[in-house]
């Protein structure tokens, strides 16, 4: 088995939009500038992926978003659902445990519209999924919430599935005006949270649609369609793109990731670390990621890196918050192009969007999204594997 938190990331990542819970100062860090150099192309070979389901007719050379999407269209993803039903709901937002890596291939995460990943303690990250134009049977291992999921609670105006979570973060949680939409194991119950055992693990797996069938049936809670406008989708390729096949992301030596362009499906698929890397990129091995739910591989149609102010709450535990109000810099991956860019999140209840410089919108591919989080003073580098994105603290 692959040790986690072999390496504790102490993570005080200086913010200018939130004041750390406890008060401590965070300091003012630059934002890495990346030049933009060209990158040797390289072919991987196709894998069978779900491909998403044109609109009727073609999709529109305009686009779809940021504001005014038809009823039947996904806003967070651009296209047409396949039960338009479903979108006159809330969004189902369920954590994702990534650790340790015997609990994988997870479930659900392909059926997922978005996807984040983001550090948590002990060299280890997790995954916050996001369901709306489709259902999963089954998501997980679901496991504890961290003070980064109230900006997506709140973002995606969701209902959160988890497994608890430290006392301070859940005491938190319980005063805001989305308490009603936390789901408790407990509270939910089976069908709509249960237990599985499993290689000797004990999982618990979530279903969306029961999920959000309790949801409905919670007093004080209108489980109804909300705005979700703020995303803006384009099936044509942007301009000003440098050509890149491979994206790594690193959070330690023990978690870190690799996201190859599929030539075939035009999407990114993802393969996730196999072992304890201490050498700072010398000995990192990978396996493709699939869903245990129904084995198709984990993919994205738009990878974005968004750098954040990171800050630190606690030693001991190790608890980190993160700022993610206002806008910062961001990198966007699409039909094999990078884009430097700048994330957009205005309000609390603003969807995150990205801009130019210069502000005016990019466009997402239509599709699925996945999100990295990683803090501003993090390292990016490129070299002829592709570009490299290595969480760092000051």
């Amino acid at each position: 088995m692959k040790r986690t938190g072999s390496i504790l990331l102490i993570l005080m990542i200086a913010g200018t939009a939130c004041q750390p819970l406890s008060g401590i100062q965070p300091v003012s860090t630059p934002e890495p500038v990346l030049a933009w150099t060209a990158t040797p192309v390289v072919t991987v070979a196709a894998t069978p992926t779900q491909t998403p389901t044109p609109l009727p007719g073609g999709y529109p050379a305009q686009g779809y978003g940021p504001t005014t999407f038809p009823e039947s269209v996904n806003p967070l993803t651009g296209l047409e659902a396949s039960e338009p039903a479903l979108l006159e709901r809330r969004p189902v937002i369920s954590k994702v445990s990534n650790a340790p890596d015997n609990i994988r291939p997870q479930w659900g995460l392909s059926m997922a519209d978005i996807v984040y990943e983001y550090y948590i303690e002990g060299g280890d990250t997790r995954f916050a999924a996001i369901f709306y134009g489709r259902d999963a049977s089954q998501v997980g291992d679901i496991r504890s919430g961290r003070f980064f999921d109230e900006n997506l609670i709140r973002m995606y105006k969701g209902i959160f599935a988890f497994g608890s979570a430290d006392y301070r973060v859940r005491n938190h949680f319980s005063s805001t005006e989305y308490a009603n939409r936390l789901m408790y194991e407990w509270e939910a119950g089976c069908p709509a949270m249960c237990r599985f055992q499993s290689g000797g693990f004990n999982f618990l797996l979530g279903n969306t649609a029961e999920l959000s069938s309790y949801a409905s049936q919670k007093e004080g809670l209108a489980n109804t369609r909300q705005n979700l406008d703020g995303m803006f989708f384009q099936l044509q390729v942007p301009e000003g793109g440098a050509p890149v096949d491979t994206i790594y992301t690193r959070f330690s030596s023990a978690t870190y990731s690799r996201w190859d362009y599929d030539t075939a499906t035009a999407r990114y698929l993802r393969f996730a670390d196999t072992k304890d890397d201490f050498y700072n990129g010398r000995d990192e091995t990978y396996a493709q990621l699939t869903d245990r739910l129904n084995t198709l591989p984990i993919a994205a149609d738009t990878l974005v890196v968004l750098l954040i102010p990171h800050q630190y709450y606690s030693i001991s535990p190790e608890i980190v918050e993160m700022s993610f109000e206002n806008s910062g810099l961001a990198f966007a991956f699409r039909d094999g192009q990078a884009y430097q860019l700048k994330w957009q999140r205005p309000a609390p209840d603003s969807v995150v969007y990205l801009t130019y410089e210069n502000g005016r919108l990019f466009p997402f591919k239509p599709g699925t999204t996945w999100f990295e989080v990683m803090g501003q003073t993090s390292e990016i580098s490129q070299d002829e594997q592709g570009w490299r994105f290595v969480l760092k603290f000051p």
